[in-house]
């Protein structure tokens, strides 16, 4: 794991490190994280006697909220586009989305959501709207549903499709469960066919990569959570 900041768990375990005795490098060695980091962790909150992992992380939000830049102001309000146009940004959006791995279908279905005013349709408004079989469009929303790309809500008596302004960042956490069993199975693997194997060298490798890019992940989520929450406020 890199040097950058820690997170809340992480500031716990470099407290209840400091409380064993452990050295800076065996705390670090713990972590995955270099000694250095934790060397300057220990020092800006109030040195190896006085560190608490809740101070710390107080510190480290306020220092984090000094950084963020303001935000840009609102462009200026311009009419709405005809609905030919709005049609064929739709096409575009949707074919970007395919383009960067997204099935065809699953990508009309978001994208069709994401377009409507309420960001909000029915089965039979979807299947109305792209011309497809409500079996296309019930496969569709099952497979965004899985991902957290969408929601359901009940209307009465029909069923209605949701996207919000929150859809990226659950289906941003919801990768990270996959993300979490792609690197213990990696783990497990590396133990089984040993670490001085060329194999075993590969999928620890793979599984200390996944663990890293996982926590930065966690880290940036949190983050925005933060930056857009003082924004509202």
């Amino acid at each position: 794991m890199s040097g950058g900041r820690l997170s809340y768990p992480e500031r716990q375990r470099v407290a209840a490190g400091l409380a064993d005795g452990l050295s800076y490098a065996e705390i670090g060695r713990r972590l995955g994280r270099p000694k250095s980091t934790v060397i300057r962790e220990v020092a800006r909150n109030g040195g190896a006697h006085d560190y608490r992992a809740d101070h710390a992380e107080q510190a480290a939000r306020r220092r984090a909220r000094r950084r963020t830049p303001a935000a840009p102001p609102a462009p200026p309000a311009r009419a709405a586009a005809d609905p030919r146009t709005r049609g064929d940004f739709e096409t575009q959006f949707a074919r970007m989305a395919a383009q960067t791995g997204m099935p065809s279908m699953m990508a009309r279905v978001l994208i069709c959501l994401f377009t409507a005013e309420s960001g909000s349709r029915t089965a039979t408004e979807l299947a109305a709207r792209l011309r497809v079989s409500p079996a296309s469009v019930s496969k569709a929303v099952a497979w965004l549903e899985e991902r957290g790309l969408l929601r359901r809500e009940r209307d009465g008596r029909r069923e209605r499709y949701l996207v919000d302004d929150h859809v990226w960042q659950r289906a941003w956490l919801a990768s990270m469960d996959g993300m979490a069993q792609w690197a213990d199975f990696t783990r497990q693997g590396a133990e089984l066919f040993g670490g001085d194997t060329l194999v075993g060298i590969r999928l620890l490798t793979t599984s200390q990569w996944l663990r890293h890019i996982r926590q930065d992940m966690i880290d940036a989520a949190e983050h925005w959570r933060q930056v857009s929450r003082s924004t509202r406020s």
